[in-house]
C-alpha cells in the first residue's frame, strides 16, 4: 500500500505539535487538548490541525483561541525541528467526534431501553 507524501508528514506534524503543545506552551488558558488528526494539502503548505479539547464550550473556544494565537510560534518550531522546505500554515479546529460518538451512543441506548419490553433493560 502506498501513503502520499502529505500523509507521511501530517504523521510528523501531528506527533511535533502535540509535543510543542504539551511541553512548551506555557499559557495558563490553556486546557487539556489532544491533537487528534492533522490534514495536509498535498503541497504541503496548509495545515489543518484537529484538536480534542476537555471542558465546557466556553473553555473549548478560549482554548481555540488560546491556540490559533500560538500557531506562529509553533508554525516556527515546526519548521526547526522538521526538514521540509516550507513550514505549512496552521490552523486549529475543534474535533467533535467524540461528543458525537456519545450523543449516537447516548440515543441508541435509549431506543433499546424503549424497545424493551417491561422489567427487562437491553444490553
Amino acid at each position: 500500500m502506498t501513503f502520499k507524501r502529505a500523509d507521511r508528514v501530517a504523521g510528523l506534524l501531528k506527533q511535533e505539535i502535540s509535543k510543542i503543545i504539551q511541553f512548551e506552551l506555557k499559557d495558563p488558558r490553556l486546557g487539556f487538548v489532544t491533537v487528534t488528526d492533522v490534514r495536509l494539502t498535498d503541497d504541503l503548505r496548509d495545515a489543518r490541525v484537529f484538536c480534542g479539547i476537555l471542558g465546557e464550550a466556553a473553555a473549548r473556544k478560549e482554548t481555540l483561541e488560546v491556540l490559533a494565537h500560538a500557531a506562529p510560534f509553533i508554525r516556527r518550531e515546526i519548521g526547526a525541528r522538521c526538514q521540509l522546505r516550507h513550514s505549512p500554515v496552521i490552523t486549529f479546529h475543534l474535533d467533535e467526534t467524540a461528543e458525537r460518538a456519545a450523543r449516537i451512543e447516548r440515543l441508541l441506548k435509549e431506543v433499546r431501553d424503549d424497545d424493551a419490553p417491561d422489567g427487562e433493560t437491553g444490553a
